[in-house]
C-alpha cells in the first residue's frame, strides 16, 4: 500500500549567502536581488585540515560512572611538530572537565573553551623532537549539546545505554562512535581524518562485562574489588575517528581466518545464531584478499552488535560495530540476512577507509563508494551476476531518488556539515561510478590499479586525484576526463534514444541525445556498446556518445530484432528508450544475456497492453532470478485482466512451491489483492500461518485480513506477542482494517519494541487505525504520535508520524465542516444547536492539539526533506 504525504508545504525562500547576487525562487518567476555594494563573498571551501603536529601514539586509561554517565580518563599523547617548530599544542576535546595537564610530571599552562584544549609546552619543539603530554579529564557525553544527521544520528561520541538498568528489556552497554569527528568527545586528540596513530587503552569495568577495542587484547587484570582491567593494544596506525570501545554482557563466539581471530560479540540470546549471522566473514576475508591482491592487513577482526546505535554500522579498525538489526534468529534468517551486505561493506572498509583513508570529508567517496562497491563484488562472487546487478539497480534507484531533490559533486568542498557527505552520492552513486570505471578499464587493469593504489598509499591519507593517478599509472591512459565528469561534477546523463531503420540501404540508425541541463551538469563522454541482434547473431559495436546529439549508422543484412543500447548495462543514467517496435522488449527478455536486460524488459512490458507483453510477464514468473519473479508478480495488473485463471494458477504454485520465501510471500500478497473475494484461497492463507518463514506467515495474515475478517482477527490475537517485526506489522495491518478501541493497547506496547525500517510500516498502520477510532482513543494516542513525529530517531519514521498527525487533523477538519453546515441548517432548534456547537468545539480542541504538534515539528525538525514538507523557511 502506497502512503502519500499530505502535508502542504509553504513557499520556501532560499538565500544563497556565498554569491554576489541572491536568487529568490517563486512559482513561475525568478527575481534577482543585487548585492548593493557588489561586495565579493568567499566561497565555502572544506579542505583537509592543516597538520601542525604529528600524533604518533595515544595511550588511554578509562573508568566509568554509570549513574552519572561519566568517563574518567587519563590520556598520554606522543607527538612531534609536523614541520614548523612550536611551543603551542591545540587538541580537540569536547565537553570535558580538565583536571590536569602535564609533561614530564610537571604541570603545563593551558586554556580550554570546551572544544579546544590549547597547551603551552615547556619549550619550543622542532619536527625531530617527540614529547608526551599527559591529560587527566572527565568526559560527560550526556551533558553535551549534540548534533547529528540522517546517516549518523548523534555526535556525542560516547554512549551509555541503559546505564542504571532501569529499562527491563534492554542490556546495559557502553559504546563509542567516532565518525566524523566525535572521538574528541571521549578522549583528547587531533580529530582529523588525515591524522593517524597507534594506540592502547586500559578499560576498567565490572567483572561481568566483556570489552572490545581496536587491536589485540594483551592481558586482563582482576582488581580485587569486583572490577577488571582489560589492556588492548593497536600497533598499526589508523585515524582517530576509527578508535573504539564497546562494553556489555556480550556472548563472544570465536571463529578463525588463517591465523587471526575472528570474533562475534552478540547478546546472549543470539549466541547460538552468531555463526549463522556472521559466519561468512572468513570467506569474505579470503575473497577480498585474493580479489584485491592485498592480504587483509590487520591482526584481528571482530564484530559487535550494540543497542540504540546511531548509524547502521561502523568500520572501526579490527572492531566493527553493528546496529542490532543484524541480530536475527535462525528462523528469521530463513527469509534472508538483514546484515550480509553491511557485513561485507564494513569489512571492505578495512582496505578502503582504514588502511587508506580519505584526507578530508570532501573526499569521502574514497571510503564509502569503495565500500558500497565491495558489496557488489561480494554478491557477484557469492551469488552471481543476477543478484549483484539487482543490487546495482537498487543503488541507481536510491541515487536517482535523492537526485530529484538535490545534486552535488561527488568530491565536494562546499558542504555545510560534514555529515552531509554521507548520502546516496557518496555511497550508491559512487559505487556505480566505480562499476563504470571497471567496465571501461577492464577487470585486469581495474583490479591491478586497486592493488597498486592500496600498496602505494597504505597507512596514509589520500585525495581523489591519487586514486586517478594510480589508475593512470597502471592503464597508461589519461583519465582526467572520467574523473572530472563523474567525481568532480554533479548530476548524471539523461538520454533520449531513438531508432530508424532504412530498408533501402539496409542501415540501422541509432540516435542518442543527452538532454540533461548543461547549466549544471556536464556534457558527458560516454563510451558504450550497442548490440544488434540480426538473424540469430549478435553484432557488438563500441561507440562514443560524446556530443549532445549522437547519430550512429550500422550496415545490417536486415532489420534487427533488437537494438540494445548500453549492452553492458553499466551506465549511470536516466534513459528514455523509444523503441519503434515494442515487441523488441519481449525479444530482449528472451534473448539478451544480462539480468538488467530482463529487468528493463519486464518494467517496459508491464506498461504495454498487448498479448505478447502478457505472455512474457507470465513467463517471467518462472525466471531463474527470484528478483525477476518478484518483479513479474508486481507487474501483473494488465496481464491479469485477460489471463485471470492462468495467472491465478501460477501465483498459487509460486505461493506454495517457490524455493525463495520472499517470492512465496509476494505471490500471497498478489493473490489477496487480485482475488480478495475468492474464499477458496482462505485455506492457502491459513496454511501460510503454519510456515516457519516469517515473510510467508506475515503476508498470509495480511491476506486473511482482506478475505476473512473474523479469522484474521482471531489469528492476530494469537500472534500479537511475536517479537518479529514482520509479524508485528502484519498484526498491525489486521487491526488497522478491523480493530477497535480494545486493540489500542497492542499499538501502545508494540511501538516501543520496534526499531528500524519495520517501524515505518507499523506507524503508518497505527495512523490508519486511529483514523477509524473515537476521540477517546485518539486522545490516548496523542502523546505517542507526538513522540513519533518530534523525537523518533529515524527521519522516515518521523515522516510517518507527521503523516498521521496531518491526516487526523484533515479528518477532524472535514468532520467540523460537515457539522458546521448542519449547524447552519438547524436554526431554531436550540437543543440541536447546543449539541452541534459542543461537538464542533470538541473537534476544534482535537485539531488544535494536532496543529500544535506540527508547529512544534516546524521548530525542531532538522531533516532538510521534512523541513521542506513542513514549509519551514530557511
Amino acid at each position: 500500500m502506497t502512503k502519500n504525504f499530505i502535508l502542504i508545504s509553504a513557499t520556501a525562500f532560499v538565500f544563497f549567502a556565498c554569491k554576489s547576487t541572491q536568487t529568490v525562487n517563486l512559482p513561475e518567476q525568478v527575481i534577482e536581488i543585487n548585492n548593493p555594494n557588489n561586495v565579493p563573498k568567499q566561497e565555502i571551501y572544506q579542505g583537509s585540515y592543516t597538520r601542525t603536529f604529528d600524533l604518533i601514539h595515544t595511550k588511554l586509561d578509562v573508568k566509568f560512572n554509570f549513574d552519572k554517565a561519566y568517563l574518567y580518563g587519563k590520556a598520554e599523547l606522543t607527538l612531534k611538530p609536523y614541520f614548523h617548530s612550536t611551543n603551542k599544542l591545540v587538541l580537540n576535546a569536547r565537553g570535558f572537565d580538565i583536571n590536569k595537564v602535564q609533561l614530564n610530571n610537571k604541570d603545563l599552562n593551558y586554556t580550554y573553551d570546551n572544544l579546544l584544549l590549547t597547551i603551552t609546552l615547556d619549550k619550543t619543539y622542532d619536527r625531530n623532537e617527540q614529547f608526551k603530554v599527559f591529560i587527566d579529564y572527565t568526559a560527560k557525553p550526556n551533558e553535551l549539546t549534540t548534533g547529528g544527521s540522517d546517516a549518523i544520528k548523534s555526535d556525542k561520541g560516547l554512549y551509555f545505554i541503559n546505564p542504571k538498568g532501569e529499562e527491563k528489556d534492554k542490556p546495559t552497554q557502553i559504546w563509542t562512535q567516532g565518525e566524523t569527528e566525535s572521538s574528541q568527545a571521549w578522549f583528547p586528540t587531533i580529530d582529523a581524518p588525515n591524522e593517524r596513530c597507534t594506540g592502547e587503552i586500559a578499560i576498567t569495568i565490572e567483572e561481568k562485562y566483556k570489552t572490545l577495542s581496536n587491536g589485540i587484547l594483551m592481558r586482563q587484570e582482576l582488581n580485587g574489588n569486583g572490577t577488571r582491567t582489560d589492556f588492548w593494544e593497536m600497533d598499526q596506525p589508523h585515524a582517530p575517528y576509527l578508535f573504539m570501545m564497546a562494553i556489555g554482557e556480550f556472548a563472544v563466539v570465536k571463529d578463525k581466518w588463517e591465523t587471526i581471530d575472528v570474533d562475534y560479540y552478540v547478546e546472549p540470546n543470539y549466541e547460538k545464531d552468531a555463526k549463522n549471522i556472521f559466519g561468512l566473514t572468513p570467506e569474505m576475508l579470503t575473497f577480498y584478499s585474493n580479489k584485491l591482491g592485498v592480504k587483509y592487513p590487520w591482526k584481528k577482526y571482530s564484530q559487535v552488535v550494540v543497542r540504540d546505535y546511531v548509524s547502521g554500522a561502523m568500520e572501526n579498525t579490527t572492531a566493527v560495530i553493528h546496529g542490532d538489526f543484524v541480530q536475527q534468529t535462525t528462523r528469521e534468517l530463513i527469509d534472508g540476512s538483514a546484515g550480509e551486505d553491511v557485513i561485507a561493506h564494513e569489512l571492505f572498509h578495512h582496505w578502503f577507509g582504514d588502511l587508506v583513508t580519505c584526507e578530508s570529508w570532501s573526499n569521502l567517496p574514497l571510503n564509502e563508494s569503495f565500500a558500497t562497491y565491495g558489496e557488489y563484488l561480494w554478491n557477484e562472487y557469492k551469488y552471481g551476476l543476477d543478484q549483484a546487478d539487482y543490487n546495482l539497480q537498487n543503488d541507481l534507484n536510491a541515487y536517482l531518488q535523492e537526485a530529484e531533490e538535490a545534486q552535488a559533486d561527488m568530491v565536494r568542498f562546499d558542504y555545510e556539515k560534514r555529515e552531509d557527505m554521507f548520502d546516496a552520492h557518496s555511497y550508491q552513486k559512487g559505487g556505480r561510478i566505480l562499476h563504470m570505471l571497471r567496465n571501461y578499464l577492464g577487470d585486469d587493469a581495474f583490479f591491478e590499479s586497486l592493488k597498486y593504489y592500496l600498496n602505494k598509499h597504505q597507512y596514509t591519507d589520500v585525495e581523489m586525484h591519487e586514486f586517478r593517478m594510480a589508475c593512470e599509472d597502471i592503464s597508461g591512459e589519461d583519465l582526467n576526463w572520467f574523473f572530472n565528469q563523474w567525481f568532480f561534477a554533479s548530476g548524471h546523463p539523461q538520454l533520449n534514444i531513438t531508432y530508424l531503420y532504412d530498408e533501402a540501404s539496409k542501415t540501422q540508425l541509432v540516435n542518442i541525445e543527452q538532454i540533461q541541463d548543461f547549466r549544471t551538469t556536464p556534457l558527458y563522454k560516454l563510451p558504450l556498446k550497442i548490440d544488434l541482434y540480426v538473424d540469430g547473431k549478435v553484432e557488438t559495436h563500441k561507440v562514443n556518445a560524446n556530443e549532445a546529439v549522437n547519430s550512429f549508422a550500422f550496415n545490417v543484412a536486415k532489420k534487427p530484432d533488437l537494438v540494445n543500447v548500453d549492452a553492458d548495462k553499466m551506465l549511470l543514467c536516466e534513459k528514455l528508450d523509444n523503441k519503434n517496435d515494442s515487441t523488441e522488449w519481449a525479444f530482449m527478455y528472451l534473448n539478451a544475456p544480462k539480468f538488467l536486460d530482463r529487468y528493463e524488459a519486464i518494467t517496459a512490458l508491464a506498461e504495454i497492453n498487448q498479448p505478447f507483453a502478457y505472455d512474457i510477464i507470465i513467463k517471467a514468473l518462472s525466471d531463474k532470478s527470484d528478483n525477476i519473479r518478484k518483479l513479474a508478480i508486481r507487474s501483473l495488473k494488465n496481464t491479469i485482466e485477460t489471463n485471470n485463471d492462468l495467472v491465478k494458477e501460477k501465483l498459487i504454485d509460486l505461493a506454495k512451491n517457490d524455493v525463495k520465501t520472499r517470492v512465496r510471500a509476494e505471490a500471497i500478497t498478489a493473490l489477496s489483492r487480485y482475488y480478495k473475494n475468492d474464499n477458496n484461497l482462505v485455506d492457502l492463507y491459513s496454511n501460510g500461518l503454519k510456515e516457519e518463514s516469517y515473510a510467508v506467515l506475515s503476508k498470509s495474515l495480511e491476506a486473511l485480513s482482506r478475505s476473512d475478517k473474523e479469522l484474521a482477527l482471531k489469528n492476530a490475537k494469537i500472534l500479537q506477542n511475536e517479537t518479529n517485526a514482520a509479524v508485528s506489522n502484519a498484526v498491525a495491518t489486521v487491526y488497522e482494517m478491523h480493530g477497535g478501541a480494545e486493540e489500542h493497547e497492542f499499538f501502545k506496547q508494540q511501538y516501543t519494541k520496534l526499531d528500524g525500517y519495520g517501524k515505518y510500516g507499523f506507524v503508518t498502520s497505527y495512523g490508519n487505525y486511529l483514523k477509524r477510532q473515537n476521540d477517546a482513543t485518539v486522545n490516548d494516542a496523542m502523546p505517542i504520535i507526538e513522540e513519533i513525529a518530534i523525537n523518533e530517531k529515524a527521519w522516515w519514521v518521523r515522516m510517518a508520524g507527521l503523516n498521521t498527525v496531518a491526516e487526523l487533523e484533515n479528518n477532524y477538519a472535514m468532520r467540523a465542516e460537515v457539522l458546521t453546515k448542519e449547524l447552519k441548517n438547524s436554526k431554531g432548534d436550540a437543543e440541536k444547536e447546543t449539541t452541534l456547537k459542543a461537538a464542533i468545539a470538541q473537534i476544534e480542541q482535537q485539531q488544535n492539539k494536532l496543529i500544535g504538534i506540527i508547529e512544534k515539528a516546524r521548530k525542531t525538525e532538522q531533516n532538510p526533506y521534512l523541513k521542506k514538507l513542513l514549509g519551514v523557511v530557511e
